[in-house]
């Protein structure tokens, strides 16, 4: 959902491998890394969580994908045309693509995966990208036309959710389909072995239509604390982890670390939030929530919990990004407007201890996150501290992950939360602000409503020209940056540790993830069968 175009930073440079190695000298070993969470579903347009969209990605493909410049290019679409002026794409299905159960994948599961996200009782959060679709013919096996009622500008890329396969799935039971954890796809990895609360294994796939990746298997470790996966890192009993701040920076300078692994750090495509549940009536008011903001210091925060890797948000778009308005910053730190705010909204402490109160309740509220993840409870912490000192309580609650997507913000059974976004390279905000986007299992969960901004957000999707979609988006901008549905904090680099005897590693805009399936390790320097 947003461009990034800062360059990324390399810390340690990894060596290729020699250029002469064949590509059996490079087929074998095992990848094994850390997920800070289970996923929930591994049905790509039901997998809304990053632990469950990580491991879907290798199981799955969409029509389309980004490549490593954050350009859209073909996948399971070799190409396609843009006919009427936008209305129209025509895709050109590969005919060399078979899901892992040898069943041949054709234009049916196209037409198949899209009625399952424009179904009602299919709970998708991304059935928005398919709205303005009036008609998909499949007029062969491996053509298929898309008309939309209006131009479209997101529509290419929403294309880059996964397809899945009719011969399973025409009669499943969305919600409780085992498919969801027994998933066949046409992508690089299969699913060989789910162990709940431990890990998830993978095998490369002989067949897939782009080749066979080199690495034989990936295993997911579920580590839900990052000390426990770092300590795993240094007895090398895993390849590749997420690093805290205080680990990348002080904890991997050590003869053992810097020679067994290369570290990485760049733009991550994310921000950290607090979400406010706008239903509840102590948040109702945006002096409420624009106080809370002004009562945060959000660089004490980049500084203390991130030691300076990353940088203040200002709305659902990166600063540098096409769609951000750069006259927009942070809304600051400013505790005594906050408590002019908050008095202006009727809150006083009429009881003298230090809390304020209206109409016999005091400003209390618990705020959720995922159990983990240390870099946000201790954000939790200083943010606790500051609101204190404007006459604010608030208690602090980690749930594990999956408990916290289902029993709370599913049912919206939270006050507050302080959670993280990973977003796509497109920055249509639709589906997390759109007010037609609040029910079950969809991603505006905090209930935002905004005439004005649905209109635009609106208005964007039937504009192509970048710099035009710009203006809309910098107006957007603007609107929520005033009304505050969230208090955007910030926006963190991504800091990861791999393992050096992993080759063909290509860091690019788009991280050093996106040729995956070319990583190798050559046969004297394997750890695994």
């Amino acid at each position: 959902m947003r461009v990034r175009n800062r360059a990324f930073f390399l810390f340690l440079f990894l060596f290729s491998a020699p250029v002469f190695a064949s590509a059996d000298e490079r087929r074998g070993d095992a990848f094994v890394t850390s997920s800070i969470a289970e996923p929930s579903n591994l049905i790509p347009f039901l997998a809304s969580d990053s632990a469950s969209a990580e491991v879907s990605r290798l199981l799955f493909n969409g029509l389309v994908k980004y490549d490593k410049n954050l350009k859209l290019t073909g996948d399971l679409a070799s190409d396609w045309d843009i006919e009427e002026g936008g209305l129209v794409i025509v895709f050109h299905l590969r005919k060399n693509v078979r899901w892992q159960d040898g069943e041949p994948f054709t234009a049916r599961d196209v037409a198949f995966t899209f009625r399952a996200l424009t179904n009602p009782s299919v709970p998708t959060p991304y059935g928005g990208d398919f709205e303005k679709v009036v008609s998909l013919e499949t007029p062969d096996p491996h053509t298929v036309r898309v008309r939309y009622k209006e131009p479209f500008s997101p529509g290419l890329a929403s294309w880059s959710v996964g397809i899945v396969p009719e011969h399973l799935l025409k009669d499943a039971d969305w919600p409780a389909t085992g498919f969801s954890r027994n998933p066949v796809g046409t992508g690089p990895y299969k699913l060989v072995q789910w162990t709940s609360g431990e890990k998830l294994v993978l095998r490369a796939n002989p067949d897939y239509f782009e080749g066979a990746p080199f690495i034989a298997r990936v295993v997911y470790r579920i580590l839900p604390e990052p000390t426990t996966a770092f300590l795993e890192l240094e007895t090398e009993n895993i390849d590749s982890a997420a690093l805290s701040p205080l680990q990348f920076k002080r904890q991997t300078g050590t003869p053992f670390f810097k020679t067994h692994y290369a570290k990485y750090a760049f733009p991550s495509f994310s921000y950290t939030y607090i979400g406010y549940n706008l239903r509840n009536p102590l948040f109702a008011d945006k002096k409420v929530r624009k106080a809370i903001g002004l009562a945060i210091h959000k660089q004490e925060i980049i500084d203390t919990v991130l030691l300076g890797y990353g940088r203040a948000a200002t709305g659902p778009f990166l600063a540098d990004g096409w769609a951000a308005d750069p006259a927009i910053g942070p809304s600051g730190f400013d505790p005594s407007r906050a408590k002019a705010l908050l008095a202006e909204a009727g809150w006083r402490d009429t009881s003298g201890d230090g809390i304020l109160d209206r109409g016999g309740r005091r400003f209390s509220f618990t705020i959720l996150t995922n159990w983990g993840n240390t870099d946000r409870k201790m954000a939790c912490e200083i943010i606790q501290k500051r609101l204190r000192d404007v006459g604010i309580e608030m208690n602090i609650q980690t749930l594990e992950w999956s408990v916290l997507l289902r029993e709370f913000i599913g049912k919206k059974r939270f006050e507050a939360v302080l959670l993280g976004w990973q977003l796509s390279p497109e920055p249509d905000p639709y589906d997390i602000f759109h007010s037609s986007k609040t029910g079950p299992g969809q991603f505006n969960f905090v209930s935002y409503k905004n005439e004005e901004a649905d209109r635009l957000m609106e208005e964007a999707r039937r504009i192509f020209p970048e710099a035009e979609r710009a203006k809309i988006y910098h107006r957007l901008h603007g609107i929520l940056s005033e009304d505050e549905p969230y208090t955007f904090l910030y926006v963190p680099e991504s800091l990861v540790a791999l393992h050096r005897r992993f080759k063909g590693v290509e860091p690019a805009p788009a991280g050093i993830g996106h040729n995956f399936i070319e990583w190798y390790v050559l046969k004297n320097e394997r750890k695994y069968r």
